[in-house]
């Protein structure tokens, strides 16, 4: 019987150099996204999964993303004595309770890998999810609840997986596709940001992981590999010809690079054209500069 999933790793120790000046001072995963920092999505997105314990992979610098998930005395009595019940209730959704939230610290920048290497002690030898909150993903059933429930079929490992354009494979993990039965397939190699015309399929790995401690084992060994980092594609590429074996999940929804300023922009548009209170301002806005636009051509 396939071991429940109730512990996930966060990754947060990134420095965010491609959003200065503002993360000079503002941890990445704590801009907003609408009026809900990435993390929380990420946090929601585990919560949804069956999630249980929350264990945060940090660095120097990031006192306030700790300070987040805190719970606020004084603002929450304020907000009850304004009799403003609803914003409240918004801000509890933002509170982790005592024992449900850990902290370790990754003391140098090695990579991935390294990152989910550091939070060993606390996995112990169960199965764990890993969230990359930079990945945001729109999807009517949250993506790692997805996975969780493919993983309670298939067990072994997992990753989640997107069709990418060929020109974008070298920005990613890319999978070599065994057997494939549609939402699901067997993964038979994998290879981390393959040269141009190199990779072996169209299917690259985002930042959704369900991973079983043996592959802890494996990073323990682990030298670095591609960009002079411990990566966490070798370490999983290592568990595909053990018993258990390695699996890609097509996942249903629409994912956002918000580590990129691009990406976050649209993520930005297509969470605010989601909302029924932004809706209707937002797309005549958005009508409004593309009929400027055009005309302007």
């Amino acid at each position: 019987m396939t071991r429940k999933v109730t512990k996930a790793i966060f990754p947060v120790a990134g420095l965010g150099t491609r959003f200065l000046p503002a993360t000079k001072s503002v941890p990445k995963e704590i801009m907003t996204l609408v009026d809900r920092p990435l993390i929380q999505y990420a946090i929601d997105e585990a919560r949804a999964a069956g999630i249980k314990e929350f264990i945060f992979v940090t660095s120097r610098g990031k006192s306030a993303l700790e300070d987040y998930f805190d719970h606020s005395p004084v603002l929450e009595q304020e907000l009850e004595k304004a009799g403003k019940t609803a914003l409240l209730e918004t801000l509890k959704t933002t509170d982790m309770d005592s024992g449900a939230i850990a902290y370790i610290r990754q003391h140098k920048a090695l990579g991935l890998g390294h990152a989910v290497w550091c939070a060993r002690r606390l996995i112990g030898d169960e199965p764990f999810a890993v969230i990359l909150p930079d990945d945001v993903i729109a999807a009517d059933k949250p993506c790692l609840q997805q996975m969780t429930e493919a993983y309670a079929e298939t067990g072994g490992n997992m990753v989640a997986a997107m069709e990418v354009a060929p020109e974008k494979a070298s920005s990613y993990g890319m999978l070599d596709v065994g057997e494939d039965s549609g939402t699901t397939v067997k993964v038979q190699g994998m290879v981390e940001k393959p040269s141009a015309g190199e990779s072996p399929s169209n299917l690259a790995v985002i930042g959704r992981y369900i991973l079983t401690p043996d592959v802890l084992n494996d990073l323990d060994s682990m030298k670095s590999g591609a960009g002079g980092e411990i990566q966490l594609t070798d370490a999983i590429a290592s568990q595909i010809d053990k018993q258990e074996g390695v699996f890609g999940y097509r996942f249903r929804g629409q994912r956002f690079d918000c580590g990129s300023k691009s990406g976050f922009l649209q993520a930005t548009v297509a969470f605010g054209l989601a909302r029924d209170d932004l809706r209707d301002d937002l797309a005549a806005y958005l009508r409004e500069i593309v009929h400027i636009d055009k005309a302007a051509q």
